[in-house]
C-alpha cells in the first residue's frame, strides 16, 4: 500500500477512532490502523510505538474540541456540572471508547486540560488541600463509574428487564427499581446522580 507522504498524530487517532467506531474496541490493531490510512503496517510504527501510544491519541482526537471553559461569575456547582456534562457527551458519543478513559486519564493531554479545568473551578468553589483531592477524585469517579455502566447497561439491557421479572416475593425491591430503571433515561439517570454528589460535596465544603 502506498504510503501517505506525512502524518500527524491527530491523522493516527482520528484513524484509530474510525476503526474503534466501526467495528469496536476489540478491532483496534496497528493492522487495522494501517489499513484505514492505506499503508503498510510496518510503516506506522514510525509514528508510534504500539497500541497503548495508539489508544492515546484516540482520546485526544475525540476530546481535541472539548470546550473547558466556563462562566467565572456562576456557582461552583453549574460550572462542574457543565464540565462533567461536557466530557460525558464527547464520550458517550463514541461509546466503544468507554475503556479506554480510566486507562488513559491522566496521560492524554486533553483529560488533563480537562482535569485541569474542574480543580479550578473546585478551588474557586473553595476546595483546597485534601478536600479538594477527595471532590476531584469523587467526581471523577462518579463521571468515569456512570460512563462504564452506561455503555455496559446498553449492552446489557435485557439482563434489567430479566431483573424486572423475577419473583416479586422473593426480590420486591430489586424488581421494583429494575422496573423503575427500565423507564428512566440515561440523562435524567447522570442528572440525578450528579445532583446527589454535587449536595454532598457542598455540605462538607
Amino acid at each position: 500500500m502506498p504510503r501517505p507522504r506525512s502524518l500527524t498524530k491527530s491523522d493516527l487517532g482520528a484513524a484509530a477512532l474510525a476503526v474503534i467506531d466501526r467495528d469496536g474496541l476489540s478491532a483496534l490493531t496497528m493492522r487495522a490502523v494501517a489499513k484505514e490510512l492505506r499503508m503498510a503496517t510496518m510503516a506506522l510504527y514510525r509514528y508510534v510505538a504500539d497500541r497503548e501510544e495508539l489508544e492515546n491519541l484516540v482520546i485526544d482526537v475525540m476530546l481535541a474540541d472539548l470546550d473547558v471553559s466556563t462562566p467565572a461569575d456562576s456557582p461552583w456547582r453549574d460550572r462542574v456540572t457543565t464540565l462533567l456534562h461536557r466530557m460525558r457527551a464527547a464520550v458517550s458519543a463514541h461509546p466503544a471508547t468507554v475503556p479506554l478513559m480510566p486507562r488513559h486519564r491522566e496521560r492524554s493531554a486533553a483529560t488533563l486540560r480537562w482535569m485541569e479545568a474542574m480543580l479550578a473551578v473546585l478551588t474557586e468553589g473553595g476546595f483546597a488541600g485534601a478536600e479538594r483531592v477527595i471532590a476531584q477524585r469523587t467526581l471523577v469517579a462518579f463521571l468515569l463509574g456512570f460512563l462504564q455502566n452506561e455503555h455496559y447497561a446498553s449492552i446489557n439491557a435485557p439482563a434489567t428487564a430479566a431483573i424486572a421479572q423475577l419473583s416479586p416475593d422473593e426480590y420486591p425491591t430489586l424488581t421494583e427499581t429494575a422496573a423503575q430503571a427500565r423507564k428512566m433515561s440515561v440523562t435524567d439517570e447522570f442528572h440525578g446522580g450528579l445532583a446527589i454528589v454535587l449536595r454532598g460535596l457542598a455540605n462538607d465544603s
